[in-house]
């Protein structure tokens, strides 16, 4: 078993994917593992079969789905975590300041510099970004692979247009003996969500809590409203927005309200999220 393990996931943006394989071939093939991946959960099981045979370095190519899926399957072992960024969306490769350029990436996960960051749980399933329940769970859970494939990121906005036609539930979050009230709440343990976008604007990946937002409302005009708040950074000034930062919390609902983590649906309500401090170290630059 080579020390550096490579996971990678053809489909993701399919030319850079193809790009990088060609990369991989040339230049990286003999000082590291490749594992390309043929369906969902196969990276989860590949990292976990890494870590059981000695690497110490595993390396998730692709885009946030395929980073969580290897966090997943590292997740309590010794191994650091490295990233080339191929995906749709390169949130917490944005978040972490790598270089966009595939070749300077692997030369940041060469160099072998590491931070120790906090991993965050849903329950049982880890996660390094975000994560969301209620509003944009339920987008994502309504957007289907084809839609993903052929739209692009407008077909989380269709998703979206559709859902917000709909009741919205009612969660309860607990936290530090207290309970508020929202229609859909998203909690970071990084600054952004969905992109350039910092929804989290106190978070740190090392200080130990997690951010929470929590959005009262959810009416057409409400999302529009908050959509502009989060673009121009006044989202946490509004009246129905409430904004947090705990080790832990419990997010809870009497409907059927999904929970995603990462980008990718995990499961329904209720659901325990807390942080564990400095449990994940990752290769990053100097």
């Amino acid at each position: 078993m080579f020390e550096t393990v490579i996971i990678f996931n053809p489909t993701a943006r399919s030319q850079r994917a193809a790009s990088l394989w060609r990369t991989v071939e040339s230049t990286i093939r003999e000082t590291a593992g490749i594992y390309p991946t043929t369906q969902a959960g196969e990276a989860r099981a590949l990292a976990r079969h890494a870590v059981q045979n000695g690497a110490r370095r595993i390396i998730a190519a692709g885009g946030d789905g395929t980073v969580n899926e290897v966090v997943n399957g590292m997740a309590g072992s010794s191994a650091a975590l490295g990233i080339l960024p191929l995906g749709t969306m390169n949130v917490f490769a944005a978040e972490l300041g790598l270089p966009k350029d595939l070749r300077k990436c692997w030369e940041v996960i060469q160099a072998g510099h590491t931070r120790r960051i906090d991993l965050a749980r849903a329950g049982a399933h880890s996660f390094v970004q975000m994560a969301g329940a209620g509003f944009d769970a339920q987008a994502l859970q309504k957007t289907s692979w084809d839609a993903k494939r052929n739209l692009g990121p407008l077909s989380y906005l269709l998703s979206a247009a559709q859902v917000a036609a709909q009741k919205p539930p009612l969660l309860r979050v607990r936290a530090g003996g207290t309970v508020q009230k929202g229609s859909f709440v998203l909690i970071g343990n990084g600054r952004h969500y969905g992109g350039p976008f910092p929804v989290f604007p106190n978070a740190r990946l090392d200080d130990g809590l997690l951010d929470v937002v929590i959005f009262k409302n959810l009416s057409h005009l409400d999302l529009i409203r908050y959509a502009q708040g989060i673009l121009f950074g006044t989202h946490l000034n509004m009246h129905d927005v409430a904004y947090l930062q705990t080790p832990t919390l419990t997010v809870t609902s009497e409907s059927h309200v999904p929970v995603e983590v990462d980008g990718e649906v995990i499961g329904n309500l209720p659901v325990t999220f807390h942080c564990e401090p400095g449990a994940l170290p990752v290769l990053v630059q100097q």
